[in-house]
């Protein structure tokens, strides 16, 4: 949102941190993080599309991970991120294991959930709404 007129195109954005959260603002439900975990490919995926929903959105772009430099465990390592993007009949997650330390973790995040919308669209041919 820092360029000019995002809001023609960004709607929102929510930062479900907490478990609490992800079942409040995006309809996680709690059985899902329990038998998964907060940082999967399933709630990541379900986070996407409870975005959309939510905001009646084209899109939903969503990240969980472990960012460290604690938290991490042998099955779930510190850069260990899951992006996802949901659209009206379909998602798509992605497992990714980033290097290097917090805030480099959660650029990598950001970037390459970004790069999954932009080749959405560009594989599908989507052209902008004059709004």
């Amino acid at each position: 949102t820092n360029i000019p007129g995002s809001s023609r195109y960004f709607l929102q954005g929510v930062q479900a941190y907490s478990n609490k959260a992800k079942r409040e603002l995006l309809d996680i439900h709690e059985d899902v993080i329990k038998k998964h975990g907060a940082v999967s490919a399933e709630v990541a995926g379900l986070m996407a599309e409870g975005i959309r929903k939510k905001s009646r959105s084209d899109f939903g772009l969503a990240i969980t991970g472990i960012a460290g430099p604690g938290g991490g465990t042998r099955e779930k390592p510190v850069g260990l991120v899951f992006t996802a993007l949901s659209w009206n009949n379909g998602k798509n997650v992605e497992k990714n294991q980033f290097l290097g330390m917090r805030d480099s973790v959660k650029s990598q995040a950001a970037q390459k959930a970004m790069d999954m919308l932009r080749r959405y669209i560009l594989f599908n041919k989507i052209k902008p709404i004059k709004r």
